[in-house]
């Protein structure tokens, strides 16, 4: 299902799992890596492609979200305001949504505006995790010293860090670690439903 109006999304209590980051950090080959499916997500050479809520159920369990990316994609800055609009609404409103997996591009220096994002969900009080993304474009010593950098800069602000996954879409690294915290995660959704 895809649209741009929360009242819309489906009405299923299932958990919801929502990908969101940059406009080219490399989103729609993650999700389509985790999903084991080639075109499930749009992939372009062109940033900003999505531009919906898009959800796609899960093993008929829980449904992946793909958010549009923020950032610089070439869109008009009325279509921009419209995508944050909706993306606010989506995290303030929508009570299924179990973690926000923000996505960040190894490669660079902590990023302002993932930095502001990530205080937003923060404020908030939405749960959300970091996915590092392209790690194939990076030595092992380097990735570790670009987490670091990510981690020293959270640790100004936070007195805790959010779990992260260290991931490349081309060689399937993260794959079995986002998965499993899933699929942990909705055994104790489950668990504490059947308690109540």
């Amino acid at each position: 299902m895809s649209n741009s109006d929360v009242d819309k999304c489906p009405k299923q209590p299932l958990p919801e799992y929502a990908f969101i980051g940059r406009s080219n950090v490399g989103k729609s080959s993650l999700i389509n890596m985790l999903t084991s499916r080639k075109s499930l997500a749009k992939t372009s050479g062109r940033p900003g492609k999505t531009q919906l809520i898009n959800h796609f159920l899960i093993n008929s369990n829980w449904f992946l979200v793909d958010l549009p990316g923020y950032g610089y994609a070439r869109v008009s800055k009325s279509s921009k305001k419209i995508f944050q609009k909706f993306i606010t609404n989506y995290f303030e409103q929508r009570q299924q949504l179990v973690c926000a997996f923000v996505l960040i591009d190894i490669r660079h220096k902590p990023q302002p505006i993932d930095l502001e994002f990530m205080q937003y969900l923060g404020e908030k009080e939405i749960p959300f995790s970091i996915i590092f993304t392209k790690a194939d474009k990076l030595k092992p010593k380097a990735i570790q010293r670009h987490v670091e950098d990510y981690c020293n800069n959270l640790l100004q602000y936070w007195e805790e860090l959010p779990l992260h996954f260290i991931t490349s879409s081309s060689k399937t690294i993260g794959r079995e670690e986002i998965l499993q915290f899933i699929g942990d995660t909705n055994e104790e959704i489950e668990a504490m439903r059947n308690n109540v």
